[in-house]
């Protein structure tokens, strides 16, 4: 069965960074589509970066120059990296595998547990 590991969550100060991780397996991760997404408390799951197996990615407007999203097919592992971060990035961020499918605004395909990131102001 599909497994999504994310690690790398925590609390940071604002304006600092962090490195979120995504260890896929059950998957043949090199021609899956991946992405973040992140549900903060009360708020509906919004998509933060997506990452397409030829490596094309796209960005929330909120995080565009301020978060990169990368991959290692020989780790099967996806990356995002988190900087100049603020309080409202604070959230539950989740990764997500989804096969072909470019659709990131629709919420559909396998998804990990979940990784806690809180800035504090």
């Amino acid at each position: 069965q599909v497994q999504l590991v994310e690690s790398g969550g925590g609390s940071v100060q604002a304006g600092g960074s962090l490195r979120l991780s995504c260890v896929a397996s059950g998957i043949i991760f090199g021609i899956n589509n991946m992405g973040w997404y992140r549900q903060a408390p009360g708020k509906q799951r919004e998509l933060v970066a997506g990452i397409t197996w030829r490596g094309n990615t796209n960005y929330a407007d909120s995080v565009k120059g301020r978060f990169t999203i990368s991959r290692d097919n020989a780790k099967n592992t996806v990356y995002l990296q988190m900087n100049s971060l603020k309080a409202e990035d604070t959230a539950v961020y989740y990764c997500n595998a989804r096969g072909f499918d470019f659709d990131y605004e629709t919420l559909r395909g396998s998804w990990g547990q979940g990784t806690q990131v809180i800035v504090s102001s």
